[in-house]
């Protein structure tokens, strides 16, 4: 039996496996290789080793670090954002609402439209309909065009951002709630807690589980932002949006600098894996079981 149990594992798990290998493993082994060398990625150019000069490089690189800095940035901002948003709707929809099925749909819709379609939405939105408002009230300080200035253009992509995401992470803190068993809530309310103490000594402490996963998710979704940065910005107004996904294609692909654009990669890499992993190993701590 154990035998027979084995195989039919190998036959679900196998290619899975195999798949995640091809796309993900290989792909991050041979980018890891690539880092140690002075490449710009035409296969009939020489490759030069360089070992680790290339991440070297990475500490007086001003462009990197001001990369870092906006992505740090953008993806805090951001994190706050969805999760508030997304914990707001979830409370909305499981409320005395009529019009709850509706009001899920059109929260989450917005996550079913792809990165680039939406930022070029967005990109109409804030160059043509703001202008267009701004004029007919007079709000013209805050109606205008977010994307060519480059002190709102970062807080325009949040916006985008946290529209896209808030209504996927709306979904989870939804299950998260209706897990939270009636009767808690139901005696807090007899012993007369307001419907704030109830949210705050029972509801959230509850959720942490789903404030766990969806901590998780907007920050690893946050730091690799790349089709929404592409569409709405492509990096400017002079590189105040140029997250780091945005930043390393452009040094591979835009300046052809393979080896030295891989090492950005896996240093990009390295900082979302301790930042993601920190977050989970301390949210963690803190679920609450019933």
């Amino acid at each position: 039996m154990k035998k027979k149990n084995r195989v039919v594992y190998s036959i679900f798990t196998g290619p899975l496996v195999t798949i995640f290998s091809i796309v993900v493993l290989i792909p991050f082994i041979v980018g890891i290789y690539y880092s140690f060398f002075e490449w710009d990625g035409i296969r009939t150019n020489p490759m030069t080793f360089v070992g680790l000069d290339n991440y070297l490089r990475l500490i007086s690189d001003q462009q990197f670090i001001n990369s870092a800095i906006l992505t740090i940035k953008f993806t805090f901002i951001a994190v706050i954002s969805v999760n508030l948003l997304g914990l707001g709707f979830a409370l909305l929809v499981t409320s005395k609402l009529k019009m709850v099925n509706p009001a899920r749909t059109m929260f989450f819709m917005p996550n079913l439209i792809g990165g680039l379609i939406l930022g070029y939405i967005w990109q109409f939105i804030f160059s043509d309909a703001f202008r267009l408002i701004g004029e007919n009230t007079g709000f013209q300080a805050i109606f205008r065009n977010w994307l060519l200035d480059s002190s709102l253009a970062l807080y325009a992509m949040v916006i985008v951002f946290s529209w896209q995401m808030a209504g996927y992470m709306m979904v989870i803190y939804i299950a998260g709630i209706q897990g939270i068993p009636g009767e808690t809530l139901e005696a807090a309310k007899i012993d007369g807690a307001s419907a704030w103490q109830r949210l705050k000594n029972i509801t959230l402490p509850l959720l942490m589980p789903s404030f766990t996963i969806c901590l998780f998710l907007t920050l690893s979704f946050g730091f690799k932002i790349y089709d929404v940065n592409l569409a709405l910005t492509e990096g400017g107004p002079a590189g105040s949006t140029e997250l780091f996904a945005l930043h390393i294609y452009n040094e591979i692909f835009g300046r052809y600098n393979y080896g030295y654009g891989q090492a950005k990669a896996v240093v990009f890499f390295l900082m979302v894996a301790a930042v993601t992993l920190t977050q989970v190993y301390i949210t963690k701590k803190r679920e609450v079981e019933m």
